[in-house]
């Protein structure tokens, strides 16, 4: 039995605003952002239906994602580049005739968020 991919953010109250707590070998880039809101965006329903399309319907590239979400290809890159950023989806290069084209796929089974007070 393969081994469930688990993906941990903590949050951590300090002085009356919350913050990401930061582990150690993770760069700063990699948790740029104020309290609660990009947590709130990162688990938005669209964020949900990203997810569950990259899961069920394995589109080819971003673009084919947009087009089986019915919503723009810059919104959804946006939220492919999020996702990528916190860890839940990876991009595979794929090269076509002349294009390089980016397949996203699933790298997580499980996302574990724990808020510290």
């Amino acid at each position: 039995m393969a081994k469930e991919k688990v993906r941990e953010i903590t949050i951590t109250q300090s002085k009356g605003a919350f913050s990401i707590f930061k582990k150690a070998g993770i760069s700063k880039k990699d948790y740029d952002f104020e309290g609660l809101s990009v947590v709130r965006k990162l688990l938005s329903n669209e964020k949900a239906r990203l997810l569950h399309t990259i899961k069920s319907q394995s589109p080819g590239s971003i673009y084919d994602l947009a087009k089986k979400l019915g919503r723009g290809f810059k919104s959804v890159s946006d939220d492919v580049k999020l996702l990528e950023r916190f860890g839940f989806i990876g991009l595979i290069e794929e090269k076509t005739k002349k294009r390089i084209r980016h397949k996203p796929v699933i790298v997580v089974d499980t996302i574990t968020i724990h808020i510290r007070v």
